[in-house]
């Protein structure tokens, strides 16, 4: 069993591909599509990683990442978003976001800042 990750996005669909794809290779992924539901998850599972949307219904992923990273400092956020301005992704890295992708973006692409934080979450350095 691998590092836990959450995924968050309103896409229920794409959040499940998602997690399947990551499970694929090693890690146990968790789906929330919602805010409230992934800040609920977020407090159930041991998750260090967290790929999150920014655009959903009721609470929005900016507010999502504010919230986690006060109660949970430790885990690492992956602002996953096809909407968003300059002024969205600078506010999110001041609240500590950990990498910021653009919809459509490569699995690849995701996979490898997953990667990123998982290291930075196993090597220690956070603590």
């Amino acid at each position: 069993m691998g590092m836990e990750i959450l995924i968050v996005d309103d896409e229920v669909e794409f959040a499940e591909t998602f997690a399947e794809r990551l499970e694929l290779r090693g890690f146990t992924a968790h789906t929330a599509n919602s805010g409230e539901e992934a800040l609920r998850i977020v407090e159930e599972c041991a998750a260090k990683v967290m790929v999150l949307d920014l655009k959903m219904p009721g609470m929005d992923g900016l507010e999502v990442l504010r919230r986690v990273k006060k109660a949970h400092p430790l885990v690492q956020v992956i602002i996953l978003s096809g909407h968003g301005s300059e002024i969205d992704e600078a506010y999110g890295r001041s609240l500590g976001a950990f990498a910021w992708l653009r919809k459509p973006a490569d699995f690849g692409d995701i996979l490898e800042a997953v990667k990123r934080a998982e290291k930075l979450v196993t090597s220690g350095a956070l603590q």
